[in-house]
Formats: structure tokens, sequence, C-alpha cells
């Protein structure tokens, strides 16, 4: 390692530039609305998120599991913000361009300070800062919690740093640190499930760049010292990594794709994130399911992953660097690559937030080492890295442009993937909301044929279809999306609406108290509960239904005239 240099002109200066081109280059983002994918359960269509930041909204974001997580931290930025812009999605979406700069500069910082190396450190701040996978964590409004989770995470770094800056001296600094850098640690795991990792980042962080291993006073027999000091952090990760399955699994979004498709998918994952490291080509927000990878594309993954590690552990001394930024890639991976597999996409940018860090600092550190004492090594090295940020900032603004709206978005989906039923489904939403629904109804039908285990197309379909007057198609759609996704309180109210439009009483009833198992302050499901009890002779029922209703919404014009009719005719019940 060379000496570190505190050159605080060139510091102030990369910073400048990188934080005014960052800016300048998601810019376009703060002008455009929210995508009707994630977004409006978030908050273009979340009360408690648009309320602002309230005690209820407190207690809501941390006493349950919503949108299939359990990430509270995340819930009250949303809530900050809407106290801040309401639902001017501009306002959010500069929030989330302001938290990746932070970002881009704190590892810049910590690089910096932990390695002496300013132009190497800077190079791999500009590849995070302006690589086009990072478009999605960025320009997508609902993916607050991934530039929130790594603020929290880089934050976490920089403390356990000085932790182990001052241990070196005994400094009683060093608990402080300490102390800050698992609450840090607490908060990017409430921001993000995928923080989970963040202890084992620290242990490839003791390997390089802080270089604790192979200080004299961190030999081999000393090693077991830098685990235990990570006993908490593993802690507090095992406590998340339990609550987000339970979570994930009461939702549904646990995927029940068989263990041979999973494992064959996880190397081909691994192989096309390097792919589009290196070549960003056709991104696109979802990447559909691909069950069977043919043996080879497996094969040739595993022994590419495989090779690639063994070096890494073989120049462990010689170029601690590439170990540790190399596991940082494939650890940080492990929750989203599929041995646990959630959703319906077989990996997505947005999931390459954090690993990129690691891969990136292997790319730039590897290539500043081959070519350090080459002939014009240098001159070669400027070309190569001014070249990839010249195509990382040209191929970033042509991503950024996809994001301007969600038919732009769908359709750019679909136009460079193959059978994304989800992208279908979507871009079928997005027509309905506009009045097409001839447009909406073929789009739905192509996803439900895709993939008729879909729940939301199945769903949509069937609602879609009532608008045509299909009611037999329509209900055989809905019916499915229930079977399909029992915990869906959507779905159970449009079926128990369907079944109370065409007097199946019996049926009406089951669908609309599932429904408020479900969302038990869903005022429509209790009304609608209500009137099926009153048609089934059941009054006394059908009065504490109204009078829940009446009580989570005094205002309601339906509860009032459903409730009033029933007193009418039914006087005693007052």
């Amino acid at each position: 390692m060379t000496d570190v240099r505190t050159d605080k002109k060139f510091f102030l200066f990369a910073c400048l530039a990188l934080a005014l081109g960052t800016l300048a280059l998601y810019w376009p983002v703060t002008s455009y609305p929210f995508i009707n994918f994630d977004d409006d359960e978030y908050v273009a269509d979340n009360p408690v998120t648009q309320a602002g930041l309230t005690w209820h909204g407190l207690v809501w974001a941390f006493n349950g599991i919503h949108v299939g997580n359990w990430h509270p931290a995340s819930w009250l930025s949303h809530m900050i913000d809407c106290q801040l812009f309401g639902t001017n999605a501009g306002g959010h979406h500069l929030v989330n361009v302001l938290f990746h700069i932070t970002n881009t500069l704190l590892l810049f910082a910590f690089l910096r300070s932990a390695t002496g190396f300013e132009w190497r450190s800077a190079f791999v701040a500009a590849l995070f800062a302006w690589h086009p996978l990072h478009v999605e964590s960025v320009a997508w409004v609902s993916e607050r919690k991934d530039v929130l989770s790594t603020f929290f995470w880089l934050l976490t770094i920089i403390a356990y740093a000085g932790y182990a800056n001052f241990s070196k001296i005994k400094n009683s600094k060093s608990k402080n640190c300490y102390a800050l850098a698992l609450v840090l640690c607490a908060l990017a795991m409430l921001s993000k499930p995928m923080a989970v990792t963040l202890p084992f980042t620290l242990l490839l962080v003791d390997v390089w760049p802080l270089n604790r291993i192979q200080n004299s006073e961190f030999r081999i027999q000393n090693s077991k010292n830098l685990l235990i000091e990570k006993i908490p952090f593993f802690l507090l990760s095992l406590a998340l990594c339990t609550v987000t399955f339970f979570a994930q699994r009461s939702v549904g979004a646990v995927s029940s794709v068989g263990w041979s498709s999973r494992l064959g998918n996880v190397p081909v994952a691994y192989v096309r994130y390097l792919e589009k490291t290196f070549w960003p080509a056709d991104l696109a927000i979802i990447y559909p399911y691909v069950y069977h990878w043919p043996v080879a594309a497996i094969a040739g993954a595993t022994l590419l992953l495989g090779f690639i590690s063994i070096l890494a552990l073989v120049l462990l001394r010689r170029g601690p660097w590439l170990a540790s930024g190399w596991f940082w890639f494939l650890g940080t991976l492990v929750p989203v690559i599929g041995f646990v597999q959630v959703g319906a996409q077989s990996m997505a940018d947005r999931y390459f937030y954090i690993p990129s860090i690691g891969l990136f600092s292997v790319l730039v550190w590897g290539a500043a080492e081959f070519c350090e004492n080459r002939p014009n090594g240098k001159i070669i090295l400027s070309l190569i890295g001014g070249s990839a940020l010249v195509g990382c900032v040209l191929t970033t603004s042509l991503q950024i442009a996809y994001w301007q709206d969600s038919e732009t978005l769908f359709l750019h989906a679909l136009a460079v993937t193959q059978n994304n039923y989800v992208a279908d489904n979507a871009l079928g939403k997005t027509f309905e909301q506009a009045g097409d629904n001839a447009r909406a109804r073929a789009l739905y039908e192509e996803a439900v044929r895709i993939e008729p285990r879909y729940a939301v197309s199945q769903f949509n379909l069937g609602v879609c279809l009532i608008g045509f007057g299909l009611k037999d198609a329509a209900f055989e759609h809905l019916a499915a999306a229930a079977q399909l996704d029992p915990g869906n309180p959507d779905a159970q109210f449009n079926l128990g609406v369907f079944f109370l439009q065409n007097q199946h009483w019996p049926d009406a009833t089951r669908c609309f108290a599932a429904t408020l198992r479900l969302q038990p302050e869903f005022v429509p499901a209790h009304i609608h509960l209500a009137e099926t009890l009153v048609k089934q002779g059941k009054f006394n029922e059908a009065a504490a239904q109204y009078r829940d209703a009446l009580r989570m919404d005094p205002n309601s014009a339906n509860a009032k005239n459903g409730f009033a009719t029933l007193l009418a005719a039914h006087p005693e019940l007052k």
C-alpha cells in the first residue's frame, strides 16, 4: 500500500465532481411520476404513508408485515417524504438521488481513508455512482429501501473502521465506535432485509482494506477475536432472517420452485450479474424466472465461479483486495440469489447495488496493479478507465429515460425479455388505468397464458372481464386468484363482490370474512358483509358490521345509509 496522501484539494474536487455529476445524470427522474408497480402500495395509494409522520404510522411501520417485508425504517422514510412533499413524486425521487450521492461520497471517503489510494477510490465511487445497473435502485421510489439501507451500511463500516483503529491504541473511543456501528447495523437491517449479510462484510473488511488479519497484532491465533466481536452483529442478522422468512412466507412471496431449478439458477445468476457489469445491455425491471437452464450453462458458470474463488484464496497474501471484493460480491447476493426463491424474478438490477462495491473494488484495484509497472501503464489505465466511465454515463442516461412512466418502462421490459408475464400484467394495469380495457385484457390474458399460477394477473383479468360482461369467465379467474393467493385481501374482497352481485350469499359471506381477517380495518368489506348478512336474515350480525364500519369511518355514506335502512326495518336493533 502506498503512503496515505492528504491532498484535501483533490478530495474536495473529487467529491464535487462525483456529487454534481451524479445529480446532473439523475436529475430527469425528479420530473417522473410514480410507477404502478409497488409505488402504489408504498406511497401513491397508501393512506398511512400519505398521512406523514404520525404516531399511528410509527406503530404501523413496526407492528406488522407490509408488502411482504418488515422494513420499518424505510416506511418511516416514505412518511417523512410525504410530510415534506405530499404525493409529489418528484420530491420522493429527489430524496432517492440525494441518498445515492451520499452513498457514493461515503464509499469514496472510506476507501480513500482505509487504503490511501485516492484515484482508485474515486474511480470505484464513480463506477458505483454512474453504472447502469444502479438505475433501478435510484429511479424507483419503492427502492428507497435500497439506497437507505446502503447509507446505514456504509456508515456502519466507517464506524467499525474507527473502532478497529482506536482498538490498536487502546483508546476508550473504540467502545463508542463499536456501539455506534451496532446501532447503524440495526438501522440498515430495519431498512432492507438484504442487509443481513452486513456482519459478514465486516469480516471481509478486516481482511481488506483494514488488513487486521495480516497485521502483527492480529495473526491467526487471534483471528477468533475477530469472530467473537461480530457475535452481536450476527445475532441481529439471525433475528431479521427469521422475521423476513416468515413475513414473506405469510404473504405467499416465498416461491415453491423446486430445489433443482433453484440450485441451477444460482451460478447462472451470478454469471449474469458479471456479464451485465461489463456489458449492461437489455436491462429490465423484471427478469422472468427460467426454470430449466442448460446443463452446460450451469456447469460452465459453476466452474468459472469456483476458479475465481480459488484464485482469490491463493492470492490472499499478495492481493487481499481480490478475496475481500470477490467474496463481498458473492456473499452479499446470497439472500437474493435464489436459495430461498422470493417472487417471480431470476435476478434483479436492484440486488446488485451493494454487491457491486466488492466487484468494482476488484476491477479497479486489479486493473491498477496490472498496469502499474508496465510501459505506458498509466496512459492505458486512464484510457480504459475513462472509456468505461463515459460508457457508463451514456448507457445510464438511456436507461434512466425508460423510467419516465409505467408504459415506457414495461414496454421496454417486454422488448428485451421473453415470456415476461409480470411485465405483461403491469403494462395491462397501465392501460386499464388509462381506460384502454381492450389492450389491458389482451395483456392480462397473455400473462395468464404464460404463467397461470401468477395470482395477480388472474385477479386483474377476472376484474377486467367483469367490465366486459363475461361473468362466468371472470369468476373462474377470481376464484383462481383467491386460491393461489389466499393471503391477498383484494382477491378475497373482489371474489366476495362477485358472489354478492350474483346472489351467492354464503360464498360472499365467506370471502368478506376472509378479507377482514387479513385486513380488519377495510371499511368496504364491513359494509358488504353487512349487506350480505341482511340478505340472509342475520340482522344482529349485520348491525355489528355497520357499527364497526362507522367506528372506523364515521363519514361513510354507504355505511350510514345501509345502517339507517336496517334500523328502519328493524327498530329493535337500536
